[in-house]
């Protein structure tokens, strides 16, 4: 009879530790981490006047691999030719976009770049045509009109959405970066190929966040203005009118 008791008490104490003891639920997920942002400005060392800074682009590229959800698909673009100008004067592009140069003059223009980003050279074409060209890798690509020396744009081509183009104080806001390592880089119009690679840096992006940067330019070596034909050669001199 003891020994039943005693059989009865252990099965009852077991079954009160059971039931004590908590009952494992679903695990928790870990939160995504939150996407931060890089804002800063580009100190020229004195105030541009308004509407004169050059065009900038700052970017990044991640350190490491990475997995966003936030693509950078190919598309198309436009840079029109009106007034002897080309509309807009810059434009960033996806890796593989393809850019269409309409001629909206009443007369010819013969578009190239001879550069690293894209080199082509599209030949003489009349009002009211277009042609493309693919940007199919990354870089800076210097458009010109082989007959109109004044016509110039920028096309920069990037494998990567985290960019901002400056606003004409020279700030820049790139929003919406998945936390890491990152390599900044920069492209302003009339510095030196040396000078940008001056610029560059790495930062580290921490989840949430609102990272301040500012890239001193000042300093650096300057381009001069100017540029030669598609042949290598300086253009000639329109001649003067007689009137």
């Amino acid at each position: 009879m003891s020994r039943l008791f005693h059989v009865a008490i252990s099965i009852h104490f077991a079954l009160c530790v059971v039931a004590l003891a908590p009952w494992p639920g679903p695990a928790q997920d870990a939160k995504p981490p939150r996407a931060a942002e890089l804002h800063g400005h580009i100190d020229f060392g004195s105030q541009p006047a308004k509407g004169s800074s050059p065009a900038s682009v700052v970017w990044l590229t991640p350190v490491a691999p990475q997995t966003s959800d936030r693509t950078f698909p190919a598309g198309r673009f436009t840079l029109v030719q009106k007034n002897r100008m080309f509309m807009p004067h810059l434009i960033v592009v996806p890796v593989g976009s393809v850019v269409s140069f309409p001629n909206a003059d009443p007369f010819f223009h013969n578009v190239f770049s001879l550069f690293n980003g894209k080199r082509f050279d599209l030949g003489l074409y009349e009002s009211g045509k277009s042609k493309d060209v693919v940007f199919s890798r990354e870089g800076v690509s210097y458009i010109f009109c082989n007959i109109h020396p004044e016509m110039s744009a920028v096309v920069l081509s990037l494998s990567s959405p985290h960019y901002a183009i400056t606003d004409g104080d020279e700030n820049f806001r790139i929003d919406d970066i998945p936390p890491g390592d990152y390599e900044v880089h920069a492209w302003i119009e009339g510095l030196t190929q040396s000078s940008l690679e001056k610029l560059a840096r790495r930062v580290h992006i921490i989840s949430g966040k609102s990272e301040p940067m500012s890239l001193d330019v000042h300093q650096l070596s300057r381009e001069p203005a100017s540029h030669l034909n598609k042949f290598g050669q300086p253009y000639e001199q329109a001649p003067k009118p007689t009137y």
